[in-house]
């Protein structure tokens, strides 16, 4: 059977597709990129906000109609599988469900002969398998979060904290590492609580330093998101495992509002001083770190001041990189039931805060250029330009004189020098002087 997957969402999500490319291609089905070539398709789904949803809901209308014509066996699996089985039934009944937990029965909602559903239940956190996507896999080490967040519906779709077991992880980077992988992702919502379901207590730094340790090789770790809160009770430790090369001095440390009155709001369990707090000791104690975060604007209860405090905090902590969104209504949330801000206050606010970020990514990358530095080569963007990554996972477009969307595929996973010729406020452009 050939098999075409189509994923959407966050790192987590990408890692649950790696498991099931895994799983198809180990019982004997190919995975292709082709849709038009395809036996059947898998689409793993995201709703985390309500313009995904509606992305997701007109993509699934349009496989429908074009797999029923075709004869094409569809799965949908993900995040909306799990929070909103329901509309995935009513928009596609005739595909297969799978949610997040029963990645690993793929093969057999693929190979069943009619629509099959496998909801509920729990991760099976025994198997782990990667999948190298030219130089880079991502491996879930936990599914599940501790916090209850007021706005958040994919609690509603991974509820529980579990977490893969040390020795399985190192295993799954081992394999990866064998299997020419140089950069190896390790995500979760909440890569902080890592551990907490089977150890009692966080062990994310205790993972890492057995991958290290266990795992030879030219590789390099990036640690996913976590939240403030739980990298507060394991910050010290963290520190020290970020010191070792093979780590990209990278955290993706949510913000999500500047105003503590907000933040209660939110229920999330820490106020912008302790926040703040953090962020300055991990620039303390690790040079040149990549810190980036998400802020969410018009959030019920946001009022003219709140947003002000949040725009002051993105202005005195400098992030490097800024994931901005408006608030939507997600169903089965307690934000939903809250006063909204109206749409065209968030829409304003949201572009107020869009050109400060612009402005404060701009100028942090402007410091790189006539710089020279080393260059991790991992993939090429969807406009065919060659991608790599500095020590602190800074991405930098390669170019050339003749071009700047220069392909090269003889650098494939290499390292190489480059120099820093220019920058916008996402990313920089490097010529290469050596590999």
């Amino acid at each position: 059977m050939r098999v075409y997957f189509e994923t959407y969402g966050c790192a987590l999500n990408r890692a649950d597709t790696s498991i099931m490319k895994y799983l198809v291609k180990a019982r004997g089905h190919e995975v292709i990129n082709d849709l038009s070539s395809a036996d059947a398709i898998v689409i793993n789904t995201c709703t985390v906000r309500l313009d995904t949803e509606l992305r997701m809901t007109k993509r699934l209308k349009e496989l429908r109609k074009y797999a029923n014509s075709e004869g094409k066996k569809v799965v949908v699996a993900g995040c909306m599988v799990s929070a909103q089985p329901y509309t995935v039934s009513k928009v596609f009944p005739e595909a297969s469900l799978i949610s997040p937990q029963n990645v690993d029965k793929i093969n057999d909602a693929l190979e069943a002969k009619n629509t099959v559903f496998f909801l509920g239940g729990s991760r099976n956190t025994s198997l782990l398998h990667p999948y190298v996507d030219g130089c880079i896999a991502e491996l879930p080490i936990s599914e599940g979060c501790l916090g209850d967040c007021s706005f958040c519906i994919v609690k509603l779709a991974r509820r529980r904290l579990r977490s893969y077991p040390i020795e399985v992880v190192v295993r799954a980077v081992s394999e990866a590492v064998r299997d020419g992988a140089t950069e190896i992702d390790l995500t979760a919502q909440d890569t902080g609580s890592y551990g907490i379901d089977l150890y009692g207590k966080p062990c994310l730094s205790e993972l890492i330093n057995e991958v290290l340790s266990s795992v030879k090789g030219h590789y390099m770790i990036r640690v996913g998101m976590m939240n403030p809160d739980t990298l507060m009770k394991i910050v010290d430790g963290f520190m020290e495992v970020l010191k070792d090369p093979r780590l990209f001095k990278y955290v993706h440390l949510p913000l999500q509002s500047g105003s503590d009155r907000v933040l209660k709001i939110m229920k999330r369990k820490y106020t912008y001083d302790e926040y703040k707090e953090l962020v300055r000791e991990l620039r303390r104690k690790v040079p040149g770190i990549t810190i980036a975060t998400d802020v969410i604007v018009g959030h019920p209860g946001e009022t003219s001041d709140d947003f002000l405090e949040t725009v002051s905090a993105v202005k005195e902590l400098m992030f490097d990189k800024v994931h901005l969104a408006q608030y939507t209504i997600r169903p089965r949330t307690e934000a939903s039931w809250m006063p909204q801000v109206p749409e065209q206050e968030k829409k304003r606010r949201s572009s107020i805060l869009a050109k400060v970020v612009e402005e404060i990514g701009s100028k942090i990358n402007k410091q790189y250029e006539g710089s020279f530095a080393t260059a991790l080569i991992t993939h090429k963007s969807f406009r065919g330009s060659t991608i790599g990554r500095l020590y602190n996972y800074k991405p930098v477009i390669i170019i050339d004189a003749k071009s700047e969307h220069t392909v090269r595929n003889d650098l494939r996973c290499s390292s190489v020098s480059v120099s820093i010729v220019g920058s916008s406020f996402i990313d920089l452009r490097g010529k290469i002087i050596s590999h």
